[in-house]
C-alpha cells in the first residue's frame, strides 16, 4: 500500500484512502465491529454483493458528467480490478463489480488521479447529486444548473453534518419546468427558475420512492441561488437530529416530514439557522469550466442504410440550444457497457465533440456538442461500437436495476425480464421503438432502484407461493405513474402480482388495450381515465398460481430452479465490545474537531464535537438497552436516565450542553469552548463506564 501514498496529490483524499486501508486491516484482525465497518466502507463507495467475498464499487459522478480522460481512467480501473463491465445507475453513477475488498484503497487511488471519487457514493450520506442530462444545452432551460449542482456536491462532500445520518439523502437539479431531474421524488429537488432577473430554484422537499412512495412538498416556489446551500445545510441538520435511526424502513426524510408535517419541519429548520455557517452562499457560475469543442475535421462518410439512419435520427438526436450543434443519445441496454467500447467512445468525443459525456437517469449516455454536419459520421462510428440502436428515451428504452444478478436485496430478476420485454416490443410492437408516451421501469425489489413505482408501466420483483408451499419468482405490476413537470408527478398503483414468466403476456395485454383504446393520450392520463379496477379485471387471470408449470419456477436469465435469497451478508466472525467501540469513535470525532479547528473550519469542528457528545451518550444508553432511534431521543433519554437521576453530574442538562450548537453562531471562540465541553463530557462518560464495569 505504500506505493500509492506518495502519488496522491490531494492530502484530504490521501487521508481517506489510508483510513480505508487501516479500517480494512482492523476488520480482518477482529478489532472493528462488522456493522461499523459496513458503515465506513459504504460511505466510501464499497458495497457488498450477493456473491460473497467480492464488492461492488460505486463511482460517484456528480450530475453524470464524465470527461474523456475520466472515462479512460474508469476503464483502466475496471480492467485491472473488476471485469471490464461498466454499469450506469439511475443516479448517474457508474458501478463495477466483483472487486476484492483488500484492493479497494489502491483502486480509489487510481481513480483520484483524474479527480474521481468513491466518497459518499453509498451509505447514510448525501448521495450523488443528480441533474438533467441536458443541463447546459437544454433548449428550455433558463440557465445551466451544472455549476450549482457541482457547488452543492463540493460543499457536502466530507461535510461532518452529513456523514452519519439515519439514512441516505438524495438531491436533484432540473434544467427546466419539464423536471427531468424528477424533483418530486427526491429529499430535496431544485427546478431552475428566474424571477426579476435573479437566478433561483423552486424547491421540493421530502419526496421518495421505495415501498411507500411520497410526493415531495413545495418548500419554496422560488429561492435565490445563493440560498440553496445554506438551506440544505439546515435541512441536513434537522434530518440528522430528528430523523429515525433504528428502523431503516422509517429512516428517510419523507417519514420525518410525514410525522411532524411541513410546518413542524419549518419550525425546526428555523431553530438551526444560527448554526448554519453562511446565510448567503453565492455560486460563481461564470467560474465553471467552459466547454471547448474540438475543431478537428471529420471524415466524410456514406451511410449504407438510410432507413435505419433516419429511424435513429428520429429518436436519438436531442435538440441543443447552441446553434449548429446537436446532442446524440445512446441507448444502453440495462445500463451496461464495456471498457473496450467505452475507450473508443471516449476517443471519439474527445477528438470530434466537447470531450465529455453525460450519464442519464434512464441509464443512457448523451454526447453533447456534436456538429450538425457531423451527424452521419458519428452515426457510422457509433454503429461500429454497437451504440447506434434507435429508441433513446422511448418505450423500448427500459430502465432496470441489477436485481438478483449482483444485489443482496434482489428478490427476482430485473435484468432478465427487461431483456425479454425489450425483445417482445421489437418483435411485436415496433411502433413503440419511437413512442415517447410509455415509460417502462423494473426493480428487483421494493427499494425501487429501478424507479418502477413512478413509471407508466412498472414491474417489481417479488415471489409467489403455491398452496403446496412451492415458491416461484413473481412480478408486481404497477401502472399509471409519470412525471407531469414543474415538481408534479404521479406514483403508479399496484394492480396485480403475477408469476415472472407471465410478465411478457402482461405487457402484451397492457399495450394491446392501450393501442385499442388510448386514442393517443399519454399513458398516465389514459390510466387515470380508466381507473385501477379496469386494468385489474383484464390482468388478474395472470395471477392464478394453481396452474404453474416447471418453467414458472425458473427466473428470467437463469437455468436453475428459483430460490428466494435476500440479504446474504459478510461475517466478521468475532464479537466486539460495542460500547467500547462507540467511545473510541467519540475520541476520533474529537480528533476530527481538533483538526478542523486548527484548519480554521469552525462550523465543521463544532459539528464533530456535537456528534462526539451524542455518540458518547449513545454508548451509555446502549449499555442500558435503551432505544437510540434519533439524536433528539438520545439527548432526551440521557438527561432522564443519567442526569436527572444524579448518576452523572454535568452541571446543566445534557440537552442544554449538547444543543449549544444551534444557539450560537459558529465562531472560533464558541468552537473552542464547545470542543472542550465535548472532551469533558467524554471523560465523564468514560469514568462512569469504568466504574460500572468494575462493579460487575
Amino acid at each position: 500500500m505504500q506505493s500509492f501514498r506518495t502519488e496522491i496529490e490531494n492530502p484530504i483524499v490521501e487521508k481517506d484512502i489510508i483510513e480505508l486501508e487501516r479500517k480494512i486491516r482492523q476488520f480482518h484482525e477482529g478489532k472493528l465491529d462488522e456493522e461499523k465497518f459496513r458503515s465506513l466502507r459504504l460511505a466510501r463507495g464499497v458495497y457488498g454483493q450477493r456473491q460473497q467475498g467480492v464488492q461492488m464499487i460505486r463511482i460517484k459522478l456528480p450530475y453524470g458528467k464524465v470527461t474523456s480522460k475520466q472515462l479512460h481512467r474508469i476503464c483502466e480501473v475496471s480492467d485491472e480490478y473488476s471485469t471490464g463491465r461498466l454499469h450506469i445507475t439511475t443516479r448517474q453513477d457508474i458501478q463495477i463489480h466483483y472487486v476484492d475488498l483488500n484492493r479497494t484503497p489502491q483502486l480509489w487511488a487510481e481513480l483520484d488521479k483524474d479527480d474521481i471519487t468513491l466518497r459518499e457514493a453509498c451509505g447514510n450520506t448525501v448521495r450523488n447529486v443528480t441533474a438533467s442530462e441536458t443541463a447546459g444545452i437544454d433548449v428550455d432551460e433558463p440557465f445551466d444548473v451544472s455549476p450549482y449542482a457541482h457547488a452543492l456536491f463540493e460543499y457536502f462532500l466530507r461535510n461532518p453534518i452529513s456523514q452519519e445520518m439515519g439514512r441516505k439523502f438524495k438531491v436533484s437539479f432540473s434544467a427546466s419546468d419539464a423536471d427531468t431531474g424528477l424533483s418530486y421524488m427526491h429529499d430535496l429537488g431544485f427546478i431552475a427558475k428566474i424571477e426579476q432577473g435573479v437566478r433561483g430554484f423552486k424547491v421540493m422537499l421530502g419526496g421518495g420512492l421505495g415501498s411507500q412512495p411520497r410526493h415531495a412538498d413545495v418548500l419554496f416556489e422560488f429561492l435565490p441561488s445563493d440560498r440553496i446551500i445554506p438551506l440544505m445545510d439546515g435541512v441536513i441538520r434537522v434530518f440528522d437530529r430528528y430523523g429515525e435511526r433504528k428502523s431503516r424502513a422509517k429512516a428517510r426524510m419523507k417519514f420525518l416530514i410525514k410525522d411532524i408535517g411541513l410546518d413542524g419541519f419549518k419550525e425546526l429548520l428555523a431553530e438551526e439557522q444560527k448554526a448554519v455557517p453562511q446565510e448567503s452562499y453565492p455560486i460563481d457560475a461564470d467560474a465553471y469550466p467552459k466547454i471547448k469543442v474540438a475543431d478537428t475535421d471529420f471524415p466524410q462518410v456514406e451511410v449504407d442504410d438510410m432507413a435505419a439512419f433516419e429511424a435513429w435520427k428520429s429518436t436519438n438526436l436531442v435538440p441543443q440550444k447552441q446553434e449548429g450543434f446537436t446532442a446524440i443519445g445512446i441507448k444502453v441496454l440495462l445500463g451496461d457497457f464495456y471498457t473496450d467500447k467505452a475507450r473508443l467512445l471516449a476517443d471519439l468525443v474527445e477528438k470530434y465533440a466537447a470531450g465529455e459525456i453525460r450519464l442519464s437517469l434512464r441509464q443512457n449516455i448523451l454526447i453533447p456538442f456534436v456538429k450538425e454536419e457531423a451527424i452521419p459520421f458519428f452515426y457510422t462510428e457509433l454503429k461500429k461500437l454497437g451504440f447506434a440502436e434507435a429508441g433513446y428515451n422511448r418505450a423500448l428504452d427500459i430502465t432496470a436495476c441489477p436485481g438478483t444478478d449482483t444485489c443482496n436485496l434482489g428478490i427476482a430478476s430485473s435484468t432478465g425480464i427487461a431483456e425479454e420485454l425489450e425483445r417482445v416490443i421489437k418483435a411485436e410492437y415496433p411502433q413503440y421503438i419511437s413512442n415517447p408516451d410509455v415509460v417502462i421501469k423494473i426493480s428487483g425489489c421494493m427499494n425501487a432502484c429501478g424507479q418502477h413505482n413512478m413509471a407508466n408501466i412498472g414491474f417489481q420483483g417479488m415471489s409467489v407461493r403455491t398452496k403446496d408451499k412451492l415458491v416461484a419468482p413473481a412480478l408486481q405490476v404497477l401502472l399509471g405513474g409519470g412525471n407531469d413537470g414543474n415538481g408534479n408527478g404521479r406514483f403508479a398503483d399496484k394492480v396485480v402480482k403475477i408469476p415472472s414468466k407471465r410478465g411478457p403476456e402482461a405487457l402484451r395485454l397492457i399495450l394491446n388495450d392501450y393501442e385499442a383504446n388510448g386514442n393517443g393520450v399519454p399513458y398516465p392520463d389514459y390510466y387515470a381515465e380508466k381507473g385501477q379496477m379496469y386494468f385489474y379485471d383484464f390482468l388478474t387471470p395472470l395471477s392464478d398460481v394453481t396452474n404453474l408449470t416447471a418453467e414458472d419456477f425458473i427466473d428470467w436469465g437463469n437455468t436453475d430452479r428459483y430460490k428466494k435469497e435476500i440479504g446474504i451478508g459478510e461475517c466478521a466472525g468475532v464479537v466486539i465490545d460495542l460500547i467500547a467501540t462507540l467511545l473510541f469513535e467519540s475520541e476520533e470525532k474529537i480528533q476530527n474537531a481538533e483538526e478542523n479547528f486548527e484548519a480554521g473550519k469552525w462550523a465543521a469542528s463544532i459539528y464533530y464535537s456535537y456528534t462526539s457528545m451524542v455518540n458518547s451518550a449513545k454508548a451509555l444508553l446502549t449499555a442500558e438497552k435503551t432505544k437510540v432511534n434519533t439524536h433528539s431521543g438520545i439527548i432526551k433519554d440521557f438527561d432522564e436516565i443519567f442526569v436527572a437521576s444524579g448518576k452523572i453530574d454535568l452541571g446543566v442538562g445534557f440537552e442544554t450542553l449538547a444543543l449549544q450548537l444551534n444557539k450560537n453562531e459558529p465562531t472560533q471562540e464558541f468552537a473552542k469552548k464547545y470542543m472542550e465541553d465535548a472532551k469533558d463530557f467524554l471523560a465523564k462518560v468514560e469514568t462512569f463506564r469504568k466504574l460500572e464495569l468494575a462493579e460487575v
